[in-house]
């Protein structure tokens, strides 16, 4: 991955705006994730100040690239569509002061530095939209790959089983209703 590493307060304090468009395969971590390295991700980074004063990132992050599907291992297109707030501290203990002032849970606060890689600020809000198990909506006809011999075939195949006098391991249970 390609670094694009920037002054986050000095960014901040002249609000500047920065946009692009990055490869999946240039996100290390993120193309790991995915079931292939195509696709692109768009993102806008603008800094800035928030109403109580404090040095504000505002990145949008969005694309499509494909994911695996957890219930049917297909791949499948997932688009990402993301927007956060993110207030800068000068360290770990007033990242805690300023999260203490806030009210909006939305808000992220985190430490800024003179050397903030924005190419992995990217790559993470990616990799927070992606859903812990990612599956279609609708998995595609797994059945209908099958010809109607052979699904009929599993049909007498099933009923030959049922007629055939083996006791069903269930048939217990039905007892107990």
């Amino acid at each position: 991955m390609q670094a694009f590493v920037i002054d986050s307060f000095t960014f901040c304090q002249h609000r500047e705006l920065r946009e692009g468009s990055t490869k999946i395969a240039d996100f290390p971590r993120l193309s790991v994730e995915c079931a292939n390295k195509d696709g692109v991700l768009n993102w806008s980074l603008q800094g800035g100040l928030n109403h109580l004063g404090f040095p504000q990132l505002s990145l949008v992050v969005d694309g499509h690239f494909q994911l695996m599907c957890q219930r049917c291992l297909t791949p499948f297109e997932f688009a990402v569509d993301s927007q956060s707030e993110l207030i800068l501290a000068k360290n770990d203990d007033h990242a805690d002061e300023i999260e203490s002032m806030l009210e909006d849970d939305e808000v992220d606060v985190v430490v800024g530095s003179k050397t903030f890689n924005v190419m992995e600020l990217i790559e993470d809000e990616a990799l927070l939209a992606i859903p812990q198990s990612p599956k279609h909506a609708v998995c595609p006809d797994v059945i209908g790959s099958f010809n109607q011999s052979e699904a009929a075939n599993n049909v007498d195949a099933v009923d030959a089983a049922s007629t055939s006098g083996k006791v069903s391991p269930f048939a217990v249970l039905k007892k107990l209703q």
